[in-house]
């Protein structure tokens, strides 16, 4: 009887749900990377862009070099949103912004990288990649009996990918903090403000500009509220400060 060919010591079987996937909800050179939360059936595909080297000395046969590589992925998403505002989780939101009647362009790119992200062990930190895509999106389960709302998620590529390093750094990692929102507008020195965001947990700073808050409390992982110290009437740039690290700075518009 014939043995199974064992494998190296060490080794185990990867998963089908051991892949993440980001959304850049800041700048290319600046990113604030959200993850695809609630994800599933995530399928990428790569296909290679050839051009014929036939010769006489293939003696009929095929000769195909490879000049470039194709991306897409595709995915299912829960859709999750607020029951206060209405809103749906930002990354949601950010993948529906590409598919409204006024996103042309440029308005209707999404950056968007991808990785290896396992449930135990270390994760491959070569399979990851980063890469501007198009979007499309067909809302599904809409039966009448209250069926979890989900989206099949198509991203087509635009251009090349780039080879990155894995970022995922574990499931316990903190992330980075990230602004979303800050509410109301238009407070001055001592009022309260809302900031809303990600990553908030262990917070030791709030900055507007280089002025830290009078006072900050932080209530959650995606909640703070902070009172504004003395400065001038304009827009001034807020930033949290983490163990892990400073957010990306957002505008916020008060008064004296």
């Amino acid at each position: 009887m014939s043995e199974a060919v064992p494998l190296p010591a060490g080794s185990t079987l990867g998963k089908s749900f051991e892949y993440g996937m980001d959304v850049n909800l800041g700048t290319y050179d600046t990113p604030d990377w959200q993850p695809i939360r609630r994800m599933s059936g995530y399928q990428p595909t790569y296909t290679p862009t050839t051009q014929d080297a036939q010769t006489y000395d293939d003696l009929g046969a095929a000769n195909q070099d490879v000049t470039g590589w194709s991306h897409a992925h595709a995915f299912n998403v829960q859709v999750n949103r607020s029951i206060t505002t209405g809103a749906y989780l930002p990354e949601i939101e950010a993948i529906r912004a590409r598919t409204l009647p006024s996103a042309k362009g440029a308005a209707a790119v999404l950056d968007v990288r991808w990785y290896h992200k396992p449930e135990s062990g270390e994760p491959n930190p070569t399979d990851a990649g980063r890469g501007f895509v198009t979007v499309a999106y067909q809302r599904q389960n809409t039966g009448p009996n209250g069926e979890i709302e989900q989206w099949s998620v198509t991203l087509t590529g635009k251009g090349p990918y780039e080879e990155i390093a894995n970022p995922f750094a574990g499931w316990d990692a903190e992330p980075a903090p990230a602004i979303i929102s800050i509410t109301p507008s238009g407070q001055g020195e001592g009022d309260q403000i809302v900031i809303t965001g990600s990553g908030f947990l262990g917070a030791t700073d709030v900055k507007f500009a280089a002025v830290s808050a009078s006072a900050f409390t932080v209530v959650s992982a995606t909640t703070i509220v902070a009172s504004l110290p003395a400065g001038s009437a304009g827009s001034v740039n807020v930033t949290v400060i983490t163990p892990v690290g400073t957010s990306p700075a957002k505008a916020y518009t008060r008064v004296v």
